[in-house]
C-alpha cells in the first residue's frame, strides 16, 4: 500500500491524466445508455394497446382475453384500424370472427345470363275448340242419345231427337215452296234460308224437299267431333229458343296455362321452349312452346298466365291436371355480371354489397351500393357498381353490416347522416315484422309482391322457416293494418287478417298452407337474452316496463348484477323493436344506443358509465 502511494506521488501527473480520460469516456457513454433506456421505454409504451372484439367493438380492454358477450378472442384495436391509407369505412375482421360469422366470399364473374324458370299451372281446354249447342227453335226432347258427360261424339252424330211444331210448320212451308220454285223462286229461297238459319244441314234440307210429309221427330246433330263436357237437357224436357243443351270440346289439342310472377316475365318470350310433366304420367316429359303471354296481371294472385299449346291425340292430358314446367331462357346474347342473391342487402331504396379490400393483413370489407338488373335464378345481374374480378362477401353479409353499424361506419342503414335523417324524420320510415302463413317459394313471391304493392311500402322480405315478414314503410302513407289486408287479399293469413276462402282455394296446390297455423302458433313462446346497461332498482323498473310495452312480449326481467335481461315472447316478436324501446327510455343495449338527451335526464343513481373503465381516452 505504501509503495502505491509513493508511486502516485512520484507519477501524479500520469495518474491525473488517466483519471481525467476515464471521466471523459464515462460522460460520453452515459447519454448513450440513457437514450437506449428512453427508446426501450418508448417501444414498451407502443406495445401497450387496447384489445377489442371484432363483432362487438364497444368492448375494449387493456389486455387480451375473451369477449364477455360472444366469448370470441379479443384482438388488438390497431389491427382493426387497417393501414394508414385505408378508407375510414373499412371493416376489418379477424380470422376467428370470419369463421364464427360463417363469412364466405365469391369473385364477380361475367357469363351468359341463363335462367331456368320453375313454373306451375294446369291443363285447360283450347277455348277455340269449344262448341256450345243451343236450341234454335222451341220443342220437346223425345229421345236422348247422349246420356252422360264425358262421352265422345263424332261430327254429324245424332245427339237427341226433338219434336217441334215450329219445325214441322217450317218443313211444310219448304215442301209447298219447292213445288212452286219454278214460278215463285223467292218463296222457295226464303223457306230454305229459314231452315239454314236453324242450323239444319244441306243434306237434311234436301231430305225434307224430297219428302211428301214433314219429319215429325227431328235429329239434333253434333257440329264437331269431341267430348261432351256439359249436358243440360234430359228426355222429356221442353226447350225454348236459346236454351243451352250441350257443350262439346275437342281435346285433341289442349292449353298449358302457367302462372308467372312479375320477376319471371322479363325472361319469358313467345317461342321459348317449355318442358313439363304431370303426376299422372311420372317420368314422361312433354315438350311445347310459349304461344301467348297474358298482358294483364291477376290483381289477386299477382301473376300473369303464360300459355303453351300441345297436341293430345291420345287424350292422356286431361283438363284440370296440375303440371310442373321448366322454361330455360336467355335475357340477352351478351355476357353479364352475375352475383349470388345472398350477397345483396336491400334497404328498400338501395342494393348493398360488401367488397373485400385487397392488400390487407386481415380480411377487410368495404360498403358499396350497386344497381341491380333482373333476377337470374339464385343470382342477380349487376347493372352498375361492380367490376369483373372483384371479390364480395356472399354469405354472412348481414353480420358484416351489423359490425359496421356498431362502429358507426357506413352501412346498410347508415349510408350517410343526411340519408338517415331523411328516412327517419322527413319520410317517417318505420320497420315492423309480423307472421304470415305460407309454404314455399311461390308463397314468398306472392306475399312480398302483395306487401310491396301497397303505396308507401319500400321493402318486404318473408322467411318461409320463421313465417315472419319484415316490412319497411312510410308511416305517413300507409300503416300495418293496410299491409295485413293486402297480403290477406292475395290469399295468405296474417296475424291480423284472414284470407277469404275463395282466394285461398285458388292458390296452387303447393301453396295451400295449414289454415290453423296461427291457432297452433299462439301456444308457443321464445326466449331472448341480451345485455342492458343500468345501475339500480329504478333502472330495473324502467327497463322492464319499456320492454313489456312492446307488442308480443309476454315477460321481461332484468338482473342488476349481470346487466342481462331475459325476454319471453311469441314467435312474431321482433327483438330489434325491444332493443329500440329500451334505448328510448335512456338505457344502452347491445344493439341500440340511448339518445344523449334522454340519458342526461336520468336520475343521478341511474347514470351508468357509458364507456368501459378500461378504455383509453
Amino acid at each position: 500500500m505504501k509503495k502505491i502511494f509513493q508511486y502516485i506521488k512520484s507519477n501524479y501527473k500520469a495518474v491525473f491524466i488517466t483519471l481525467l480520460a476515464g471521466l471523459l469516456i464515462g460522460w460520453i457513454i452515459k447519454p448513450s445508455h440513457s437514450e437506449e433506456t428512453q427508446q426501450h421505454q418508448h417501444n414498451h409504451a407502443e406495445e401497450s394497446t387496447t384489445w377489442t372484439c371484432s363483432m362487438h367493438p364497444q368492448i375494449k380492454q387493456e389486455e387480451p382475453g375473451s369477449c364477455p358477450i360472444c366469448g370470441m378472442d379479443l384482438i388488438p384495436l390497431k389491427s382493426m384500424q387497417g393501414n394508414d391509407d385505408a378508407n375510414p369505412n373499412e371493416i376489418a375482421m379477424s380470422e376467428a370472427a370470419i369463421k364464427l360469422a360463417d363469412i364466405q366470399t365469391v369473385r364477380v364473374v361475367k357469363k351468359q345470363a341463363i335462367r331456368k324458370e320453375y313454373l306451375q299451372g294446369k291443363i285447360e281446354p283450347d277455348e277455340r275448340k269449344i262448341a256450345q249447342l243451343t236450341a234454335r227453335f222451341s220443342g220437346r226432347i223425345e229421345k236422348l242419345n247422349i246420356n252422360f258427360t264425358g262421352q265422345n261424339v263424332r261430327k254429324g252424330q245424332a245427339l237427341a231427337t226433338i219434336y217441334s211444331p215450329e219445325l214441322v210448320s217450317a218443313q211444310r212451308e219448304l215442301i209447298e215452296a219447292a213445288a212452286l220454285k219454278e214460278t215463285n223462286p223467292a218463296l222457295y229461297k226464303a223457306a230454305k234460308a229459314k231452315l239454314l238459319a236453324w242450323d239444319l244441314t244441306p243434306q237434311q234440307i234436301s231430305e225434307i224437299e224430297n219428302a211428301s210429309d214433314p219429319i215429325i221427330h227431328f235429329n239434333i246433330l253434333s257440329p264437331v267431333s269431341g267430348t261432351v263436357t256439359s249436358r243440360k237437357v234430359a228426355k222429356g224436357d221442353y226447350v225454348k229458343e236459346g236454351t243451352d243443351m250441350f257443350q262439346i270440346t275437342d281435346l285433341s289439342k289442349v292449353w298449358i296455362q302457367l302462372d308467372a310472377y312479375e320477376t319471371d316475365l322479363p325472361w319469358i318470350v313467345q317461342g321459348d321452349k317449355i318442358s313439363f310433366n304431370t303426376q299422372s304420367q311420372p317420368g314422361k316429359t312433354f315438350e311445347a312452346k310459349v304461344s301467348f303471354i297474358d298482358p294483364i296481371l291477376n290483381p289477386q294472385t299477382r301473376v300473369a298466365n303464360v300459355r303453351a299449346e300441345v297436341n293430345n291425340p291420345d287424350g292422356n292430358l286431361k283438363p284440370g291436371m296440375f303440371v310442373t314446367a321448366y322454361v330455360e331462357s336467355e335475357l340477352s346474347k351478351d355476357d353479364a355480371l352475375i352475383i349470388p342473391k345472398s350477397a345483396v342487402l336491400w334497404t328498400g331504396k338501395r342494393a348493398v354489397v360488401y367488397v373485400k379490400v385487397e392488400g390487407r393483413e386481415q380480411p377487410t370489407f368495404l360498403y358499396r351500393e350497386i344497381v341491380l338488373g333482373p333476377e337470374a335464378g339464385d343470382s342477380y345481374i349487376v347493372a352498375d357498381g361492380l367490376k369483373v374480378g372483384e371479390v364480395i362477401a356472399a354469405n354472412g353479409v348481414f353480420k358484416i353490416d351489423a359490425a359496421a353499424q356498431l362502429e358507426g361506419k357506413q352501412s346498410m342503414m347508415n349510408s350517410s347522416k343526411s340519408d338517415m335523417h331523411h328516412m327517419n324524420m322527413s319520410m317517417n320510415m318505420k320497420e315492423d315484422s309480423f307472421q304470415v302463413a305460407g309454404n314455399c317459394g311461390m308463397c314468398k313471391e306472392t306475399i312480398e309482391t302483395a306487401a310491396k304493392g301497397v303505396k308507401g311500402v319500400h321493402a318486404a322480405q318473408w322467411n318461409k322457416e320463421t313465417k315472419i315478414v319484415n316490412v319497411s314503410y312510410m308511416a305517413n302513407k300507409t300503416d300495418l293494418p293496410t299491409i295485413h289486408k293486402a297480403i290477406a287479399a292475395a290469399g295468405y293469413d296474417t296475424e291480423l287478417e284472414k284470407a277469404s276462402a275463395d282466394v285461398y282455394n285458388k292458390l296452387p296446390e303447393c301453396c295451400l298452407y295449414d289454415r290453423n297455423y296461427f291457432d297452433k302458433a299462439n301456444t308457443q313462446s321464445q326466449t331472448y337474452t341480451f345485455k342492458v346497461f343500468g345501475n339500480c332498482g329504478m333502472c330495473k323498473d324502467r327497463i322492464e316496463e319499456a320492454a313489456a310495452k312492446v307488442e308480443s312480449v309476454n315477460n321481461a326481467e332484468w338482473n342488476e348484477e349481470s346487466k342481462m335481461i331475459t325476454i319471453e315472447g311469441s314467435p312474431s316478436l321482433n327483438i330489434h323493436t325491444v332493443h329500440k324501446a329500451i334505448a328510448a327510455v335512456g338505457h344502452d343495449t347491445e344493439m341500440a344506443k340511448a339518445p344523449d338527451s334522454v340519458y342526461n335526464k336520468l336520475p343521478g343513481c341511474c347514470k351508468y358509465d357509458r364507456k368501459p373503465k378500461t378504455e383509453n381516452e
